[in-house]
């Protein structure tokens, strides 16, 4: 992937802290896309401006101007020309769908009646004022299919590993506002990607809930995968066991850490941090035991709810230390999942409220159809085929775990 430097003046960078920053955006903004049609005609011309090259394979033309719509206005691209054959660019193909839909939400809340002065302002700045329910409605419908093809797709890859969470999006209901859980679900498949498998809204997190969730994956193609990783919540430890009871449960170890530092002095913390660190990366089960040993007697008496917090949660966060150790780092968290989580939120943070359910359901699955697509040409994990076999020899170990977990979780 070509790297852009973009150099700002004291000028700019004055002009982006002052009361005009939406203009030093907007020019910050044309700067990178102009920077990055030029890398564009670069690399599809085999040289760089005036370099004499014997990859040269045709040479520029001039340019010419063309708007592009932003969030933050109209913007005005140099689009390169070339002498011979056509220039293609990426940055005004189609319009990326996930701007596409918060456009359309906007538009939405605007011909409701329920928009912001924000929102109102930035569509008056994308689209003009002419605009009708039924163009918006028109709007909506590619969207809504694209989502929907993607949502209720075959799951015919082999998932080992599967990431779940929620996070909460304000929507607008009959004659009041409330909160939905979105929930969604991200794999490590058996050549080292990642993808994004489902996503769902749900009034709240439950037992039933998440038991939904996972059933609607199972539906659609998902075998019992090796590991799931999620925080503590028992609505998917519930679940996790009624649709794949032979799938160990993994304590995202990021969760388990602030949740022990939680009941801790403020004083310790940084070391119980430091010493949970340490014991999250043991070789083997015993030597992690020892560790937490030695952690609870130097803590019992100074932070004593963190440690029965420790002493309660110990099994649970170190589940993956039945798995071979080159995998143990890609599923002992789920902060893959949580900076997916935040970008969803950053994406949408305009819209504020959702005007109805529909549109949420556009706005992120159009976000992550986007991600997902990014996932596919990612750099992978690189997992030798020594490796898989080391992992298909622990299948009884892994189902042994599940059936443990399970008379715990009755107990």
């Amino acid at each position: 992937m070509a790297q852009l430097n973009i150099t700002l003046c004291q000028e700019e960078i004055l002009q982006l802290l002052s009361d005009n920053r939406e203009d030093a955006f907007r020019t910050l903004l044309t700067e990178s896309l102009n920077s990055i049609l030029q890398a564009e005609s670069t690399a599809q011309l085999g040289a760089e401006p005036y370099e004499r090259s014997v990859t040269r394979s045709d040479s520029r033309n001039g340019s010419r101007n063309r708007n592009l719509n932003t969030r933050i206005g109209t913007i005005t691209l140099a689009v390169p020309r070339h002498r011979n054959v056509p220039f293609h660019t990426l940055v005004f193909d189609n319009y990326s769908r996930s701007e596409a839909a918060l456009v359309t939400t906007m538009a939405e809340m605007v011909v409701n009646g329920v928009s912001t002065k924000k929102v109102a302002r930035v569509m008056e700045t994308l689209c003009g004022k002419s605009y009708s329910k039924s163009t918006v409605s028109e709007a909506c419908k590619g969207l809504d299919k694209a989502v929907h093809s993607f949502k209720t797709r075959p799951l015919e890859g082999d998932y080992k590993f599967i990431y779940v969470d929620a996070t909460y999006f304000k929507v607008r209901g009959e004659h009041r506002i409330g909160s939905k859980a979105m929930m969604v679900a991200l794999a490590i498949t058996d050549r080292g990607g990642r993808e994004i498998i489902g996503f769902d809204i749900y009034d709240n997190e439950s037992k039933e809930t998440w038991k939904l969730f996972l059933e609607s994956l199972k539906e659609r193609g998902l075998k019992d995968p090796k590991m799931i990783t999620s925080d503590a919540h028992d609505g998917i430890i519930y679940a996790i066991s009624k649709i794949f009871p032979n799938t160990p449960w993994q304590r995202c170890q990021t969760h388990f850490s602030r949740n022990v530092m939680s009941h801790a002095p403020g004083k310790f913390q940084k070391a119980i941090h430091a010493a949970l660190l340490d014991m999250y990366h043991s070789a083997t089960i015993e030597e992690a035991r020892k560790k937490c040993d030695s952690i609870i007697d130097e803590y019992a008496d100074v932070a004593p709810k963190a440690m029965e917090c420790l002493d309660n949660g110990f099994e649970d966060v170190m589940a993956i230390m039945v798995l071979p150790e080159p995998f143990r780092k890609y599923i002992r968290t789920t902060n893959h999942l949580e900076r997916l989580n935040k970008e969803l939120k950053r994406r949408s943070n305009v819209i504020g409220v959702f005007p109805n359910e529909a549109s949420l359901n556009r706005i992120i699955g159009s976000v992550l159809i986007e991600l997902n697509d990014a996932y596919m040409v990612e750099r992978r994990i690189q997992l030798s085929q020594k490796q898989m076999e080391l992992l298909d020899k622990c299948t009884s170990e892994l189902i042994m775990l599940a059936k443990e977990q399970q008379k715990l979780l009755v107990a």
